[in-house]
């Protein structure tokens, strides 16, 4: 009998640790990064890589920033036994000098369910990290090149969405990484967040505009980013009216006209 009862004992230990071992393990090649010197508006961006050297699929539930200030994404399929994925942190450092300190923190159903990643950096205006450079240093930048610098949207109505594409190649010699959008309307935004791009390779911006006031518009749009020689502007205009419904009557010089 006693030999009966250490064999069940045994039993159970060997399933629990068959049913411990039966899940998906997050192996990251990294869980910290430094990006070192950040010029002030561009999107700091690192992708933290990992394999399931797992048994099961894991799936991430949620990734969770420390502050406002950085984005996070992931990988929204199931990553089976073998296979890779990657949590992204994306930090906004527009209008944020100095240095930066944050973490994102992985939710899983892996072995460990909560796994915390950090980054870090310093935020420098462009001519104080032009100064901590070495001409070699500076001849490896990126730079940004339009295709065109403007785009004439013509009649549209006020809080009308419409979209301006703009071709931008980078002629440099490192990562582009296309920043934030200032405008004195504040009515222009990215349709999607700008990926970075490759030296020597071109890639489509696409600027939402929505006008908010009637009349001839003409918005200067500084397009930031981490080309050292400067950021890019592009101007937009339209003639904004209230209906562009045809039959509408709109003001022009005073008197009501049909809008033609």
């Amino acid at each position: 009998m006693k030999n009966f009862v250490s064999l069940l004992f045994g039993l159970g230990l060997l399933l629990t640790g068959f049913g411990a071992s039966a899940q998906g393990i997050m192996t990251f090649e990294k869980d910290a990064h430094d990006f070192s010197n950040v010029a002030e508006g561009t999107m700091a961006s690192y992708e933290f890589k990992f394999k399931n050297t797992g048994t099961q699929p894991i799936v991430i539930a949620n990734v969770q920033a420390s502050c406002g200030c950085t984005t996070p994404d992931w990988t929204k399929t199931p990553v089976l036994p073998g296979k890779s994925g990657m949590v992204k942190a994306v930090y906004s450092s527009a209008g944020r000098p100095g240095v930066f300190n944050k973490t994102v923190t992985v939710t899983s159903n892996a072995a460990t369910p909560s796994t915390v990643l950090s980054i870090k950096g310093t935020v420098l205006g462009k001519d104080e990290l032009k100064s901590k450079l070495t001409p070699a240093q500076l001849a490896q930048s990126p730079h940004a090149k339009l295709n065109t610098t403007s785009h004439d949207f013509g009649k549209m109505e006020v809080g009308q969405q419409s979209i301006a594409r703009f071709a931008v190649q980078n002629t440099g010699k490192q990562d582009l990484v296309l920043g934030m959008l200032s405008s004195s309307c504040n009515c222009v935004g990215y349709k999607a967040t700008p990926q970075p791009i490759k030296p020597g390779q071109s890639a489509p911006v696409e600027l939402i505009y929505a006008p908010r006031q009637a009349g001839q518009s003409l918005e200067v749009v500084t397009m930031s980013s981490n080309d050292l020689s400067g950021d890019a502007k592009v101007t937009l205009q339209a003639n904004v009216v209230r209906d562009l419904n045809a039959a509408s009557m709109v003001k022009e010089s005073g008197s009501a006209v049909p809008f033609k």
